[in-house]
């Protein structure tokens, strides 16, 4: 029975996979936001910002990567077709698969991607982990084809609230050439950002530049944004080093990582080095960038320039409605009326935010907000195409094709 088992195993595979089943349902249900709720018992407190920028405050845990990177709800589903199409075999796969361990038998390649469609607790997770190292062991100089298991592993790590796992495995050197591609470091590094522990998250970065993993844009982002919450000398200087890195090698650095590094700069007290790192943002129209502008001016001491961004924003109040105004964060407003006090702008200030204010231009959404957002998924839903009745006579469509198109 088990050689049988063994041997139907890739054709069982392939059929789970395949199959297209209606899973919206349980895809929406396990949803990502649930991993907020917990924060991690060895995160790294550090210090806020200079007292000049006491009310910065820092309270945003947020993750980083959108679901187009993740895949979280696609490898959801794959795993609900495998748990419908295994419901009747005889016997707990996994716990077949525990067993199997026990024995020290040999791991098949179909068997170890059965089992991580399967996991369904922290307990299979250890049979899971366990699979991993075993297979890696005995094939470790053996290519493992198209299919990658490091993202698989992690993302079940994901959908489990395991970060700690996840950094384990990626940077236990016994695994070294398993995860061999960015998109695992990558899931681990949001997971533990998201929970708070920025220097594991840091030593996942380094362990990844360690195994020559090459960086990509991804990877760029989560790094500025790990070093920007340690808010240290020596997380400066790695955020620095690595936005020169990808200027020097000709790779796409995003406006994001550029931000945060911008704004640790501000919390470094480096004031040029901010300005020189947000002129590499080549559009500057967000919300985010607006508030940067505003805040660069100001910490520069150019509070004029500043005040008249501001001015320039309050007057778009009169534009026609579908035209987006600027919105300001009260937290960087506050800081404008702090460093303009006693000062020639200290009038012309108060009255521009107050304009501000009346148009409602104001939000209560910090900078670290802004910083710290979640990206909405760039997938678009495929449109929705009206039912065209055929004409009785020809038995062709009434509508145009060119108008249905």
């Amino acid at each position: 029975m088990a050689l049988l088992w063994s041997l139907a195993l890739p054709f069982v595979y392939f059929e789970l996979v395949q199959s297209n089943m209606a899973l919206g349902r349980y895809a929406s249900l396990c949803c990502r936001s649930f991993l907020r709720e917990e924060t991690c018992p060895n995160a790294a407190f550090t210090a806020l910002l200079q007292p000049a920028w006491s009310g910065w405050r820092l309270g945003a845990k947020r993750h980083l990567l959108s679901e187009d990177v993740v895949k979280l709800q696609d490898f959801q589903r794959r795993k609900m077709a495998v748990a419908h199409l295994i419901t009747g075999t005889d016997g707990n796969f996994i716990e077949m698969f525990g067993h199997k361990l026990q024995r020290k038998s040999l791991l098949l390649r179909d068997e170890l991607k059965l089992l991580l469609h399967l996991c369904q607790s922290a307990e299979d997770m250890k049979t899971a982990r366990d699979a991993i190292y075993r297979y890696h062991a005995e094939n470790r100089n053996v290519a493992h084809g198209e299919f990658k298991f490091g993202p698989v592993f992690v993302r079940l790590c994901y959908e489990l609230r395991l970060e700690q796992m996840a950094a384990a495995a990626v940077t236990d050197h016994e695994m070294r050439g398993f995860f061999n591609e960015a998109t695992s470091f990558n899931i681990a590094m949001d997971m533990l950002f998201m929970k708070g522990c920025h220097q594991d998250a840091l030593e996942v970065l380094r362990s990844m530049r360690s195994q020559s993993v090459p960086f990509n844009k991804d990877t760029l982002m989560l790094a500025s944004a790990v070093c920007y919450k340690l808010n240290t000398s020596e997380s400066f200087t790695i955020c620095t080093s690595l936005m020169e890195e990808g200027v020097v090698k000709g790779h796409f650095v995003p406006r994001l990582a550029y931000c945060f590094a911008a704004a640790l700069a501000l919390r470094q007290n480096d004031v040029k080095k901010a300005q020189m790192l947000f002129s590499q943002v080549m559009i500057t129209e967000s919300r985010l960038c607006q508030n940067m502008k505003v805040l660069l001016l100001a910490a520069s001491g150019e509070i004029e320039d500043a005040v008249d961004l501001l001015s320039s924003a309050a007057r778009l109040a009169k534009s026609p409605s579908f035209v987006r105004k600027p919105e300001f964060s009260q937290e960087v407003l506050e800081q404008i009326l702090l460093l303009s006090e006693g000062g020639a702008q200290e009038a012309r200030a108060r009255e521009t935010l107050s304009r501000l204010e009346r148009t409602g231009q104001v939000t209560p959404r910090t900078l670290d907000d802004m910083l710290c957002h979640a990206p909405a998924s760039k997938r678009r839903a495929a449109p929705i195409v009206e039912a065209r009745w055929p004409n009785r006579r020809s038995l062709k469509p009434l509508h145009s094709t060119l108008l249905s198109e």
